[in-house]
């Protein structure tokens, strides 16, 4: 054995030096001594580290300290004010509470919040309190902005440094809080919303493994406890060692508050286009709705400071391990796979065949009919897409990794089940083409083919890793779904089936009228283009819900207003020919 200390023995100790036979052996009660005489300290053995593996004080993807460890003699040359400070610090700020299933996870305490960090949560709240409560559009992306602003201050304050995925999750997040400032529809600004929230926790905590990708959010909703908390201990430690300060400031807020209410109620009542113009930008602060305003102010305060104290503490949701699946022989493993592929083919090779062949030759063979062979096809394949991706997961889990040979049989055997999967995801595309021009375009069918095409861009990214690796694969899938709901907010999924059915009503005559009248003010450019009185039936539901009153800027969305501009030149009637109306005839059996 060699002299020199390993990699894990920490530095400033030196190997053991053997025993000397003829040292005397201390009294009872007499303390060993050391060759400088001092009384020798009782140290507990540690165990051996691996320095790859990140500290409990580092935060995942951030370089160690180059400075020398507590275990060094740091502790040796610290000054007794400093020790001090250091209790004193952390009896102030103690580690969070450990989370149950999340123990060593969250692996540092935050670090004590700067009052730019406070500023910040309280222009959160206070914009929460006065743009929200009149809808959602553009006044959730301008909240979420110094929420964003918070985070950062505290992740700055933590020693976190920003880097290029935490920059492209952060700025992926507030851009798809652009779709509910763009679209009326409800329904893909929730899916806008609830993927930016889940961008967002990536951005906060970090990490590249499938744990972190998918568990992220948890950390998040813990932090909407500590956070608050965290917040308060800060603003008492400011409102008790800088109370001048504290005040100087509220006083420039009154003064200043008091300066904007005088000049600007002049200037109102010397000009009514002045008056007009405030009473446009100022959000409507009446007191009818105190209560739900005091609300929407705890919920953006709290949202706010949740954010930051993630940032300042992260979860390091990359420390959770998942066990590795027991290997299976060759046999076991290839024969069920090979045989899956096997009918893949065949169900595929037909396919083609009816591709080229043309469609008559099979509805006359089945007996179906056009619609009835589209509708049957698609849910199907959809299911079978779904199903291929999970044995694909239980397949690499249980694949053989004893030899070399192994990984060619893997990446050959999958790799041709991925690529035949993706013709059914083509095929399964083009079934439900044609049950729309059977049956006209609806929310449910754009939706389940934007989910198809995103199942099969996975398939493609899982085919890219048995190639490249699969080390960025966690992080690809969560920006191909993030991209997803975004480009689906920005197409106006209701444009889109309003536009479609149009086309369809010009070249069948069959348009789905109920249907029609039940989508939002993004369909209403599309439904303009009908001929009347069909225009002023499939249009007065939505002038209807649209009113007569506009609401304030930031709570009205570009559809919307683009609607009411559509309705305002040219606004549809208001006792149309129903009868008329009525001799369009559209089958719905299968809307």
């Amino acid at each position: 054995m060699s002299d020199i200390p390993s990699a894990s023995e920490p530095r400033g100790q030196r190997p053991a030096k053997p025993r000397d036979p003829e040292a005397k052996e201390p009294r009872e009660g007499e303390e060993p001594r050391q060759a400088t005489g001092r009384p020798q300290e009782a140290t507990e053995p540690t165990a051996p580290t691996d320095p790859t593996e990140p500290t409990a004080s580092q935060d995942p993807g951030e370089p160690e300290s180059t400075g020398p460890s507590p275990e060094s003699g740091s502790r040796g040359d610290a000054t007794e004010a400093e020790e001090e400070a250091k209790e004193e610090s952390d009896r102030a700020y103690p580690s969070p509470a450990p989370v149950p299933g999340l123990s060593g996870l969250q692996v540092r305490s935050p670090a004590p919040v700067r009052t730019a960090t406070l500023w910040a949560a309280l222009a959160t709240g206070v914009l929460s309190m006065l743009l929200l409560d009149d809808g959602l559009a553009l006044n959730l992306l301008l909240v979420a902005i110094p929420a964003a602003l918070a985070a950062y201050f505290a992740a700055q304050a933590a020693g976190r440094r920003t880097r290029a995925w935490t920059l492209v999750w952060g700025i992926g997040g507030i851009g798809l809080l652009i779709v509910p400032a763009l679209r009326d529809a409800d329904w893909p600004s929730f899916l806008a919303i609830v993927a930016a929230v889940a961008l967002g926790s990536l951005a906060l905590h970090g990490g590249r493994t499938w744990p972190a990708v998918l568990l992220g959010p948890i950390g998040v909703f813990n932090a909407l406890v500590t956070g608050p908390t965290w917040g308060w201990r800060g603003l008492r430690e400011r409102f008790g060692g800088a109370r001048r300060r504290v005040g100087a400031g509220l006083r420039a807020l009154a003064v200043t508050a008091v300066l904007l209410l005088v000049f600007g109620a002049l200037f109102a009542g010397a000009d009514a286009a002045f008056a007009d113009l405030l009473g446009e930008l100022m959000p409507d602060a009446s007191v009818s709705g105190g209560p739900w305003r005091v609300v929407l102010l705890a919920l953006g305060l709290v949202g706010a400071l949740a954010a930051a104290h993630t940032a300042a503490a992260p979860v390091q949701w990359d420390r959770v391990e998942v066990p590795k699946g027991r290997p299976r022989g060759r046999l076991e493993w290839a024969l069920p796979l090979i045989v899956l592929t096997v009918l893949f083919a065949a169900f595929n090779a037909v396919q083609l065949a009816v591709l080229f062949g043309g469609y008559d030759a099979v509805l006359k063979k089945t007996g179906q009919t056009y619609a009835e062979y589209a509708r049957q096809g698609f849910w199907q394949l959809l299911l079978v897409t779904l199903l291929t991706l999970l044995v694909i997961v239980f397949a690499l889990r249980w694949a053989p990794r004893d030899e070399a040979r192994d990984q060619k049989l893997v990446r050959g055997v999958l790799g041709t089940l991925c690529a035949l999967a993706l013709v059914v995801v083509a095929s399964a595309v083009r079934r439900m083409d044609m049950y729309v021009e059977a049956y006209g375009l609806t929310r449910l069918r754009v939706s389940v083919v934007a989910v198809e095409l995103w199942l099969g861009l996975i398939i493609v990214l899982i085919m890219a890793a048995g190639v490249w690796g699969a080390r960025w694969l966690p992080r690809a899938v969560a920006a191909s779904a993030a991209a997803g709901v975004l480009a689906f907010g920005l197409m106006s999924p209701d444009g889109l089936i309003a536009e479609r059915n149009v086309q369809r009503y010009e070249d069948t005559g069959k348009f789905d009228l109920e249907y029609a009248r039940s989508l939002s003010a993004d369909a209403v450019p599309a439904l303009d283009k009908l001929k009347e009185p069909l225009r002023s039936c499939a249009l007065g539901s939505v002038a209807t819900e649209l009113g007569e009153d506009e609401g304030p800027w930031y709570a009205t969305s570009w559809g919307e207003a683009h609607a009411r501009d559509i309705l305002r030149d040219r606004p549809p009637s208001k006792d149309p020919d129903w009868s008329a109306c009525s001799r369009v005839v559209d089958d719905q059996m299968y809307r």
